[in-house]
């Protein structure tokens, strides 16, 4: 058989790429880490016992909306580079848009407050417990999407796709975290809620040639 017969031969059998299946594969993916997250950071640390106080659901919002944007922005990301070459036709940057935007509203708060409140706006109570819960509670959601992103796609750029499945599960265990913490301060929230996710982030970089190998 000629190489020109082989090519033309091939090339008919070959079925459109489900872009859909992918997407369907990552939310659905997404809802079981954040379910798993939910699970595990309400059994082992319980939920806050002060929502019912002015102004405390407030800032839980802030919290969860802070992870909820980085996780939309990672999975609308990851839908991107977990194809084969798309990590040529991604903005990585616009993943730090969450972190910007929550790191300028900790310096306003910061310049609004005296310097004398300045450490514990920063450091708060539960700064430890924050740095180590969110990495262990995003274990599971990432588990998952590790799963999902091996099951649905095909990435070459493992680092950068390792990366973003870090980063939203970072973002997942988050606003599992959030239900628990009581330390209300934009800057606690800039500094040990983004700090972690980064880490997670890190991790999932340095995890992805290993895990996303196909």
């Amino acid at each position: 058989m000629r190489t020109n017969e082989l090519i033309e031969m091939l090339s008919t059998n070959i079925e459109p790429t489900d872009h859909g299946r992918l997407k369907r594969g990552l939310g659905l993916a997404a809802a079981l880490g954040a379910g798993a997250a939910l699970c595990v950071a309400l059994l082992l640390l319980g939920i806050r016992p002060d929502l019912h106080h002015p102004g405390v659901l407030g800032f839980l919002l802030l919290k969860v909306a802070f992870g909820a944007g980085i996780v939309v922005l990672a999975g609308w990301l990851l839908t991107k580079v977990a194809r084969p070459g798309g990590e040529t036709r991604i903005r990585a940057w616009v993943a730090a848009a969450p972190f910007l935007g929550v790191m300028l509203l900790a310096a306003l708060s910061l310049a609004s407050a005296p310097s004398s409140h300045w450490d514990r706006m920063l450091v708060g109570h539960m700064w430890l417990e924050c740095l180590v819960s969110i990495p262990i509670i995003g274990v599971l959601p990432f588990a998952v999407l590790v799963w999902a992103v091996r099951r649905f796609a095909a990435p070459t750029d493992l680092v950068r796709t390792g990366a973003l499945v870090g980063l939203a599960a970072g973002g997942i265990s988050a606003m599992g975290y959030a239900l628990h913490c009581m330390d209300d301060s934009v800057p606690f929230v800039a500094l040990w809620y983004g700090g972690t996710i980064a880490f997670c982030t890190l991790a999932g970089a340095l995890l992805g040639p290993r895990l996303l190998r196909w």
